[in-house]
């Protein structure tokens, strides 16, 4: 969705995977770099889809965006997540459910000179989840609007409860709707800056740099995820909940240029480097190409590698209880490889008899996600294979997007 509002966090999304999370931007709030110019009036309407690892995620989107004078411009977003998981971890260790997220985001940009400043509040619910994000940014332009920079800032306090028939071992097996338990309630803060730079290098050149730095502190485990560690007798494992830190620090820095080529196709590559508290390392690449075809239509492919280690105080299979102070296997911790192939089309359309209407477009995205886990298992097969021996997991997921943009 074009210049859509960022995201709330979502870390308490029960069993999303990694990768969907951060194609959501899970947690992470993207200034973007306006310094100048403020965006156009537009409105845009999003379906979006996400099927893979037995998770279905669908739901629509509305984005609102309106100038108020020359210097004002107000943005409204309402993002809906209706999400079915019967996913690996829930059948290991907790029942498949189904749930709704709604998310309401509200921003505003202030153009003074060559300065933008921008501001916003987002507020994401689930029946176990509660997520408020705040986030502030000012943008620069100088040395002939040939450089921007920008620099932002973001608080976010989330509070964590568990559903009763969701979590490990529920008692009732048919409960008819989520019911939270009453003894458990968790609250996690994040504190996140950003600093942004982007150069024009040559007339068909453009680069951009970024680094962000976080801390989370409180509870950042999953409620319904567990350890294994082996045991005589049975699958050859017993469950045993999570023991997370109650701090991470992350840090990652990214660049990416822009290439401008004569018959008004671009080319873009990106690196980004992540690093963490928890031991996570990660690398990502991406190149995207983007051509009109004909009249009208915009097409654009892209590839997307990805390579994450574990953290430090993850194991598959531990070898026995209370192996450590801290103990995860949590498979967003594991590590993995991912590779991502998209593609995806623009059609640009007149709509007859409303001249308030500048453009239109019509659009759609297809995402091909596909995972190989390098130390996480599939425990399902433990009573096959035995406990530390079956068959690594992979997982293959579909992203697909379609939306509607006008601008007025």
């Amino acid at each position: 969705m074009s210049a859509a509002a960022p995201r709330a966090g979502t870390r308490g999304v029960r069993l999303l995977p990694p990768v969907f999370r951060t194609l959501l931007a899970l947690g992470l709030v993207v200034v973007p770099a306006l310094g100048g110019v403020l965006p156009e009036d537009e409105a845009d309407v999003m379906y979006h889809s996400y099927s893979g690892g037995d998770i279905t995620v669908r739901g629509p989107s509305v984005l609102i965006r309106k100038k108020v004078g020359d210097n004002l411009s107000l943005t409204y977003n309402y993002y809906e997540d209706m999400i079915s998981s019967a996913s690996i971890d829930v059948k290991l260790s907790a029942s498949p459910y189904h749930e709704i997220r709604r998310q309401n985001s509200f921003g505003a940009d202030y153009l003074h000179g060559k300065t933008t400043y921008s501001i916003g509040y987002i507020h994401s619910r689930e029946p176990d989840y509660i997520a408020d994000t705040s986030y502030y940014s000012v943008s620069q332009d100088m040395f002939g609007d040939l450089t921007t920079i920008t620099l932002g800032y973001r608080r976010a306090w989330d509070n964590v409860y568990r559903d009763l028939c969701a979590a490990p071992h529920p008692t009732n097996s048919e409960c008819p709707d989520i019911i939270n338990d009453p003894t458990f309630h968790q609250r996690a803060d994040h504190w996140g800056y950003s600093f942004g730079l982007t150069q024009v290098l040559t007339r068909n050149l453009l680069a951009l740099v970024n680094y962000e730095i976080d801390t989370d502190q409180g509870y950042l485990a999953n409620p319904y995820r567990e350890i294994r560690y082996a045991s005589p007798g049975g699958v050859g494992f017993t469950l045993a909940p999570q023991i997370y830190p109650g701090t991470r620090t992350s840090n990652a820095a990214s660049v990416q240029l822009k290439y401008y080529l004569p018959w008004r196709a671009a080319l873009a590559g990106s690196y980004r480097f992540y690093h963490d508290t928890f031991g996570v390392t990660g690398s990502t690449l991406e190149t995207d190409y983007t051509m009109p075809v004909w009249k009208g239509w915009i097409f654009d492919g892209s590839l997307r590698y990805y390579r994450q280690t574990h953290a430090s105080f993850y194991s598959d299979l531990f070898p026995y209880a209370n192996y450590s102070n801290f103990e995860a296997r949590d498979r967003e911790l594991a590590a993995f490889d991912s590779w991502t192939l998209g593609v995806g089309a623009s059609y640009e359309f007149q709509i007859p008899h409303a001249p308030w209407i500048h453009k239109s477009t019509a659009n759609i995205r297809y995402d091909r996600m596909m995972i190989d886990y390098k130390d996480f298992r599939d425990a399902l097969l433990a009573a096959q294979y035995g406990a530390g021996s079956e068959p690594l997991y992979k997982l293959d997921a579909n992203v697909l997007e379609a939306f509607l943009s006008i601008w007025y």
